[in-house]
């Protein structure tokens, strides 16, 4: 008879760029097994003087050494996203350290929104909304239909999708941190 550990899981995450204000939200739970494990995570940071919103699923020490190379990468390419992007993903993909790590990253500023994956893959969002983990479908669709038939900015559609989503997927809470930042004049 084999042993499997528990693991853990869940996180929602979600991005909604509108009208230059960047929203970036992550639900609190954590989940070890079927245990939740912890209530007040913080799955979303800003990067790059505050001019960067990051998120993350997955495992958490994978999540902050990619935080780590990202922001390196966004002090070498000057801010430029889409390049610290790239990079980061190539590396990703090709460094023997790096490989292994389980996590994907949603990263944005006030003009564009991707996501980065360890099979390198770097996605842009063709409506300004991203979400990553266990709740992401929920989150995304509530996200979809709030753009689509409000006038809501950013940060209020992302509350209140990722509501729906805590109502919705067991492994998310509502003990939402949202971090947003707009777009310079």
């Amino acid at each position: 008879m084999s042993h499997n550990p528990p693991m853990m899981r869940a996180t929602t995450i979600l991005a909604v760029l509108r009208d230059g204000l960047l929203a970036m939200a992550g639900d609190g739970q954590v989940t070890f097994g079927d245990s939740i494990f912890k209530h007040k995570a913080r799955k979303v940071r800003t990067l790059y003087d505050g001019k960067v919103l990051v998120g993350f699923a997955g495992a958490v020490a994978d999540a902050l050494t990619l935080f780590e190379r990202f922001e390196s990468q966004l002090q070498q390419y000057s801010g430029d996203l889409r390049r610290s992007a790239v990079e980061l993903a190539k590396q990703w993909r090709t460094d023997r350290y790096l490989r292994p790590l389980e996590a994907e990253l949603i990263v944005g500023d006030p003009g564009q929104l991707l996501l980065i994956t360890g099979q390198g893959e770097v996605i842009e969002p063709d409506e300004g909304i991203l979400a990553i983990g266990s709740g992401s479908v929920y989150a995304l669709a509530a996200a979809q239909a709030l753009l689509r038939h409000t006038n809501m900015d950013a940060e209020h559609i992302t509350l209140e999708a990722m509501k729906i989503a805590a109502e919705l997927c067991i492994y998310t809470n509502d003990n939402i941190t949202i971090e947003t930042i707009r777009a310079e004049n």
